[in-house]
């Protein structure tokens, strides 16, 4: 038996075969005296494949996000059956002698300039198309595992971390828990974790070998224990401990249908965050009243090129239909800083989590941002859709998003698109200047949600992706708190809501405190909705409320 220890940042036992995420190699191989025979047989091979994986996401996007948006995949596999195209690979495979991969690489190339130089824009979007299924054919030539992981069975996924166009592209059925052996408690993989509602271990640096795949792992993400080949005893141990969380979840799930309603009667909202329509099973399962936090900027990272309207639209119109009427709060991109999509071509930034990002993007690239609100008023037809804006810090940002606004409805309006007669707006308080203008700024919009996870980094100067500055990294600092306190106060004087969307309205620890503070919604993982609900009517908000602010206002 071999224990590691690293530190959980997603709670919960799990146990299975333990598998080490692989990446794609990078540079595209090239051999120039390769035997034709054998490389046409392995693109062939290699596009039949693709013609598979295909069809699996079209399913996938079929029952997640309708017909139009899974035509995509259909395109796909016609244009891999296209004769010119094959004919191409396979004349450098032939008469160059050239392996699959570069054939097939050259290609792609080649193609996708043909298709950026016509005149017709149907055709010249036809170039990501034909670069995307090249990439694919290449990939599966190279080795790479479609959603990351190669195994029958779901596992316990290892890794150094996982960038977010990395977690997006997983395979989520087929994971158990997660160890890495760098990462924060706010990385993306813990963040995927926790709305997984599965187990999570960070920080365990070269103690988990490769040598161990395959072999049986128990992961403890409440201690941070991992077991390799458990002896009886711990195996004892932990199998006990996952007996009793089932039976504290099937206790939870007794909440389900019942108010968020505190002892004195005090109603808070609860919703959940999510990143793309695949999360709404546990979303409804989990008896969530709402969606407070939609990323859509994973939208953009699982694939090669900005998605289209349509795309973007299908993917929120289904959310929208999916809660029945209930909020569904839309954060519009939020790319940069750690969350790189390489076709937008950014600079490189010594200090990326403070340059250019967010709806500075947005502001800067005017045509990417109106797509996106084009695509969201759409949506706003089938559901109760609300639009959100990261990043925010002065008063005339959202001026000016107001303005690009109300000229994106004037456009749809005249091409006879129907849309919500209104569509609320809010901001989200993630730096501390967003908290001193937040007198002002409530007068702009409907509603504030807090970005807790951005509110710490910014207002401790501690990067919250640091994997040996988590002691530095508070959101129980009071300086944390207070700027909670003047955002809901702010909030509440000009007769908006505020809410809370970062990790930290998971933390029941704090949540007599929100209440206390005047926090109106909370928007966790759909795994944390149901411990929230059972916090919430815990509470007798008479009792400790003005003790609270005082020892607040006295840190």
């Amino acid at each position: 038996m071999i224990t590691i220890n690293g530190k959980g940042v997603s709670s919960g036992v799990a146990v299975g075969p333990l598998y080490f995420y692989r990446r794609s190699t990078g540079a595209v191989p090239r051999v120039t005296d390769a035997d034709p025979a054998v490389e046409w047989a392995r693109f062939e091979a290699a596009k039949a494949t693709a013609i598979g994986q295909l069809g699996e996401l079209y399913e996938k996007a079929l029952n997640e996000a309708g017909e139009e948006a899974a035509i995509l995949f259909e395109t796909h596999q016609m244009m891999l059956d296209d004769l010119d195209y094959v004919e191409a690979i396979q004349g450098l495979i032939e008469s160059d002698h050239l392996n699959a991969e570069a054939a097939v690489s050259d290609t792609g190339v080649q193609f996708a300039e043909m298709f950026a130089a016509m005149d017709d824009s149907y055709m010249q979007a036809r170039a990501a198309d034909v670069k995307d299924i090249s990439n694919r054919v290449v990939g599966i030539l190279m080795g790479a595992v479609q959603g990351g992981i190669d195994s029958d069975v779901p596992v316990i996924l290892a890794s150094d971390d996982l960038a977010p166009s990395e977690t997006v592209q997983l395979d989520k059925s087929k994971i158990l828990g997660f160890v890495t052996a760098g990462g924060s408690g706010n990385s993306h993989t813990a963040i995927l974790a926790r709305t997984m509602g599965i187990p999570a271990i960070i920080g365990v640096g070269d103690q988990l070998k490769e040598a161990y795949e395959g072999k049986e792992v128990f992961v403890d993400g409440q201690t941070g224990e991992v077991v390799v080949d458990a002896d009886e005893v711990t195996r004892d141990r932990l199998t006990k401990k996952q007996s009793k969380e089932r039976a504290l979840k099937e206790l939870l799930d007794q909440l389900k249908g019942k108010p968020n309603e505190t002892v004195d009667g005090k109603n808070i909202m609860v919703y959940c965050n999510i990143g793309n329509p695949g999360d709404m099973d546990a979303v409804l399962a989990n008896d969530g009243g709402g969606i407070g936090l939609f990323r859509s900027e994973f939208l953009y990272l699982q694939g090669n090129d900005y998605p289209t309207e349509e795309e973007q639209f299908q993917a929120y119109k289904t959310v929208a239909e999916r809660m029945g009427g209930k909020r569904v709060i839309i954060r519009t991109l939020d790319i940069g800083a750690d969350k790189q999509a390489d076709y937008f071509n950014l600079d490189h930034e010594e200090n990326p989590a403070m340059g250019l990002r967010a709806i500075r993007i947005c502001l800067t690239r005017p045509e990417v941002f109106k797509t996106q609100l084009r695509a969201l008023y759409r949506a706003s037809a089938y559901g109760k859709v609300a639009i959100m804006f990261p990043m925010i810090t002065s008063v005339w940002e959202v001026q000016e998003i107001k303005r690009i606004c109300k000229n994106v409805r004037e456009e749809l309006a005249a091409e006879g698109v129907p849309m919500a007669d209104y569509v609320e707006l809010g901001i989200m308080i993630e730096t501390p200047s967003a908290v001193m203008m937040s007198d002002r700024l409530a007068k702009e919009v409907d509603f504030f949600s807090v970005g807790t996870n951005d509110l710490t980094q910014y207002t401790l100067a501690v990067d919250r992706q640091g994997n040996n500055l988590d002691k530095f990294y508070d959101s129980h600092h009071p300086a944390v708190l207070r700027m909670l306190k003047m955002a809901a106060d702010n909030a509440h004087a000009a007769g908006i809501w505020i809410g809370i969307c970062g990790e930290l309205g998971a933390d029941t620890s704090l949540t007599e405190t929100f209440l206390a503070i005047g926090i109106d919604e909370l928007s966790v993982s759909p795994a944390s909705v149901l411990p929230l609900r059972n916090a919430i009517r815990s509470i007798d908000s008479r009792t400790n409320h003005d003790k609270i602010l005082n020892e607040l206002l006295e840190s």
